[in-house]
C-alpha cells in the first residue's frame, strides 16, 4: 500500500524513546519526510540520521534539556513526540510502590515533563507546535498484568484533551494509541513465532500493528493535513478484538 507523502522540510522534531522498537520507527519516518530530529534515551545510542541526547525524561530537568538541545542546535521546535514509555508484567497485589512510582513517572509525569518544556518554546512560535503522546488500549480497557501501566496511559489519554484545550490554538496536542504491536522484539514476550500468530488472528485486520504504523499516524497527526485536529486520541487496534461472545458462539 502507497503510504501519504508528507513534508517536514526545516521542521524540527524531538521524539522520546526513539533509539528502538517503536521509537526508533517514528524516527526514521519522520528523517525521510525530511524533518531534523532529535532522539533521546536513557542509554547511549546511535540513530541514523538524528542527533541522540542521553536523558531520564522522567526527570523534569532532563527532559527540559531535551527540549533545550533541539532549539540550541536548530533554532526551533515544531513536532514532539512522547513515545517513552513501557512496563514489565507484573500483577496489581505483587507491584511494590517502587515499580508503580516507576512506571507512573515514565507513562504519565514524563510526557507532562516534555510537553510543559515544548510549550516553553511552540507558545512564542508564530506558527506554534504540535504533541503526540503515544498511548496504549491498556489505557482504554481492562489490562491484567499492566495495572499501572493501564492506568497512566489512561491518565496519558487525559491529559492529552485537558492540554489541547488550554494551550490552544498556538498548540495542537493529540494522542495515538497502539494495540498489538509486533516490534520484532516481542516473540518471547507473546510465546515465540506461534505466539505471534495466534495474537495476530485475534485481530480483525488479520495482523498485529508496526511501529511504522504508528509512525504514520504520527506524522498525520503532526502535518498540516490535521489542522484541525487537537484533542483527539487515535486508536491503532486493527479493529479491536474479536468480541468473546463470538468465540462462545463458535465453541458452543
Amino acid at each position: 500500500m502507497t503510504q501519504p507523502a508528507y513534508d517536514f522540510s526545516e521542521r524540527v522534531v524531538v521524539v522520546t524513546g526513539g533509539s528502538r522498537g517503536v521509537g526508533a520507527g517514528i524516527v526514521a519516518a519522520f528523517v525521510a519526510a525530511g524533518a531534523r530530529v532529535v532522539a533521546c534515551g536513557r542509554h547511549e545510542a546511535e540513530v541514523d540520521g538524528a542527533l541522540f541526547v542521553t536523558a531520564d525524561v522522567r526527570k523534569p530537568a532532563d527532559a527540559e534539556r531535551v527540549v533545550a538541545k533541539a532549539v540550541e542546535h536548530f533554532g526551533r521546535l515544531d513536532v514532539l513526540v512522547n513515545n517513552a514509555g513501557g512496563a514489565p508484567h507484573a500483577m496489581a497485589a505483587d507491584a511494590s510502590p517502587r515499580f508503580v512510582e516507576a512506571v507512573v513517572a515514565l507513562n504519565l509525569l514524563a510526557p507532562l515533563w516534555c510537553a510543559q518544556s515544548a510549550h516553553k518554546v511552540m507558545s512564542v512560535q508564530e506558527d506554534g507546535g504540535a504533541i503526540v503522546n503515544v498511548s496504549s488500549v491498556s489505557g482504554l480497557r481492562p489490562s491484567p498484568g499492566a495495572s499501572a501501566y493501564g492506568a497512566a496511559k489512561a491518565g496519558l489519554i487525559n491529559l492529552t484533551a485537558t492540554l489541547a484545550v488550554e494551550w490552544a490554538p498556538l498548540v495542537r496536542v493529540n494522542c495515538v494509541s497502539g494495540g498489538l504491536l509486533d516490534t520484532g522484539a516481542g516473540d518471547e514476550f507473546y510465546g515465540g513465532p506461534g505466539g505471534l500468530e495466534r495474537m495476530a488472528a485475534t485481530v480483525p485486520l488479520g495482523r498485529m500493528g508496526t511501529p511504522d504504523d504508528v509512525a504514520q499516524a504520527c506524522l498525520f497527526l503532526a502535518s498540516p493535513g490535521a489542522a484541525y485536529v487537537s484533542g483527539a486520541n487515535l486508536v491503532l487496534n486493527g479493529g479491536g478484538e474479536w468480541p468473546a461472545f463470538l468465540r462462545a458462539q463458535g465453541e458452543a
